[in-house]
């Protein structure tokens, strides 16, 4: 299961943890886990061709953490990627949470 954790303070974005594998199909079939990382890298995309300091991604085997979130049009757009997150999460319930 793809876990979110959502850390906010005073309706701002602080932190965005997105760990684990959907496990809905295998390995390059897997139509959760690619959405998911399509939702996350247009997103960090997006924020960054803004403002390259708008926010810090990092990157590992287990997943991403978005972290040093900072303006109003970065809150905005990941405002706009957890939503979508949730309504991957409607769907698909038993292979992704958001927290």
């Amino acid at each position: 299961m793809i876990k979110v954790e959502v850390v906010k303070e005073k309706d701002l974005y602080k932190k965005v943890a997105i760990i684990g594998h959907a496990m809905y199909a295998d390995y390059g079939k897997d139509i959760v886990c690619s959405a998911v990382s399509s939702i996350v890298t247009t997103t960090i995309n997006g924020c960054i061709a803004l403002d390259k300091d708008s926010l810090s991604y990092e990157v590992n085997e287990d997943g991403v953490i978005i972290s040093n979130i900072n303006g109003s049009n970065t809150n905005t757009l990941i405002h706009n990627m957890v939503s979508l997150l949730k309504e991957l999460e409607e769907k698909y319930p038993t292979n992704i949470k958001v927290m």
